[in-house]
């Protein structure tokens, strides 16, 4: 496969304050839950790029709030989209489909909650749709930090209950005529709650 076959999406959203990680804002303060915007960001950005460096792996940033000249100055010289407008998985659903539009290989699409996602755990999913329809990283909130897909399967998206702890649950519903895997359980970084756990396992 070239670089062309397979693609990581990463999706994120311009660190303004009081416009992201908003259920933080409460223990954070706005600039404060902004700046932990930003630095998840990187750091899943790190992991993205070093996937795409050594495994021949096309990165796409789809971004939500600012502009293309501003997620440049923040994070580089990458491939930029706008994210569609509408609810998360409609969003997330267009985004597979203009993937799979341009390129014929599998789709990894990732958000920027999850600390503890790493480049290996990223190359375990592209290995997994080797042979897998589907391949979901389960968050221990219900959710999950990473689903990939070997070919559309926008079914996958309709009627799901976002940011509640029944996500992985009726997502895997829907999945029962597709092979699925599943990679290993991570933390997300989404809620107050959360700051707890990971002040004990500091971000890298």
């Amino acid at each position: 496969m070239s670089a062309a076959d397979k693609t990581l999406i990463l999706f994120t959203r311009f660190p303004e304050a009081g416009t992201t990680k908003t259920r933080l804002i409460p223990a954070l303060g706005a600039e404060g839950a902004a700046r932990l915007q930003r630095r998840m960001t990187e750091h899943t950005l790190s992991q993205a790029t070093a996937l795409a460096r050594r495994h021949e792996v096309a990165l796409e940033i789809h971004y939500h709030g600012g502009n293309p000249q501003a997620m440049r100055q923040w994070l580089g010289d990458h491939t930029f989209r706008r994210q569609s407008s509408g609810p998360l998985g409609e969003r997330m659903k267009q985004a597979f489909a203009g993937v799979f539009a341009r390129a014929s290989g599998p789709v990894v699409l990732i958000g920027s909650d999850c600390p503890e996602l790493t480049c290996d755990i990223l190359h375990q999913a592209f290995l997994k749709l080797a042979t897998c329809d589907l391949v979901l990283g389960p968050a221990d909130d219900g959710g999950y930090y990473l689903i990939g897909l070997r070919a559309p399967q926008p079914m996958l998206f309709d009627d799901i209950a976002w940011g509640t702890s029944s996500v992985l649950q009726h997502t895997l519903a829907k999945a029962q005529t597709l092979a699925v895997s599943q990679l290993t359980k991570l933390h997300d970084l989404d809620q107050a709650d959360d700051l707890a756990y990971f002040a004990h396992h500091p971000l890298p």
